[in-house]
C-alpha cells in the first residue's frame, strides 16, 4: 500500500463529505430536527440496517443511549438488529424481510421515529420497516446512498448520500448520525 494511494482513499472520503454538506444539508438538519422533536416529545428512535449499517444502527443507539459528548440522561434509542433470537426466529418462521418490521409493528407508535439505514435503498427488509412505521404513525428517516433506490420515496426525510461506494457511504452516513446525535444531546442537555 502507498502513501499516494492511503492520500487519495482519504481524499476521496473527504470530498464526499463536501459534497454530501453542499447537497444534503437540509435533509440531514430535518433529520436532526425531527429526532430531537422525538425526544423533547418523550419518543424513541428506532434504528435497522444490514451488515455495516446494521454496525451503525447498533453505535448510534449506543452514542444516544450512554452519551456523545457527555455523561448525561439516556436517549431512548433501540438498535432493531441487536437480539439474535428475535432475528433468528423472525427470519426462520416468518422470513428475513420481516425481521425489523415487526419490530417496529410491536414497539413503535405515534411520536416515535425510525432511523432506516441502507446503503443501496433497496434492501427488502429496511424497505419493509418504513412500511410498518408509516402504518404504525412513526416517523421516519432513510440514511441512504447510491441515488435513493425505493427507500428514499417512503420516508419522510431521506438523506442521500451522492455516491455509489459502499464504504464512502458508510463512513459519511456514520458522520451524519453523529451529527445527529449531538443535535439532540446538545438540545435536550445543553453545551
Amino acid at each position: 500500500m502507498s502513501c499516494e494511494w492511503v492520500k487519495q482513499t482519504l481524499k476521496s472520503g473527504s470530498d464526499l463529505y463536501l459534497r454530501t454538506a453542499e447537497e444534503c444539508c437540509d435533509d440531514i438538519g430535518a433529520a436532526a430536527k425531527a429526532v430531537l422533536e422525538t425526544l423533547k416529545g418523550g419518543g424513541k428512535v428506532l434504528l435497522c440496517g444490514n451488515g455495516g449499517s446494521a454496525a451503525d444502527a447498533q453505535h448510534i443507539a449506543t452514542e444516544m443511549t450512554v452519551k456523545m459528548r457527555k455523561v448525561r440522561e439516556p436517549m431512548a434509542a433501540i438498535a432493531l438488529t441487536t437480539n439474535p433470537s428475535l432475528l433468528t426466529a423472525q427470519a426462520n418462521d416468518l422470513g428475513f424481510d420481516t425481521v425489523f418490521s415487526r419490530q417496529v409493528t410491536s414497539l413503535g407508535g405515534p411520536g416515535d421515529i425510525l432511523i432506516a439505514i441502507s446503503t443501496s435503498g433497496n434492501s427488502p427488509n429496511v424497505l419493509e420497516a418504513v412500511k410498518a412505521a408509516r402504518e404504525s404513525n412513526v416517523k421516519t428517516v432513510g440514511l441512504i446512498g447510491c441515488g435513493g433506490g425505493e427507500l428514499a420515496p417512503l420516508c419522510d426525510i431521506a438523506v442521500v448520500v451522492p455516491s455509489g461506494e459502499v464504504q464512502r457511504i458508510q463512513e459519511t452516513h456514520i458522520a451524519i448520525a453523529h451529527m445527529i446525535c449531538e443535535h439532540a444531546e446538545t438540545g435536550l442537555y445543553g453545551e
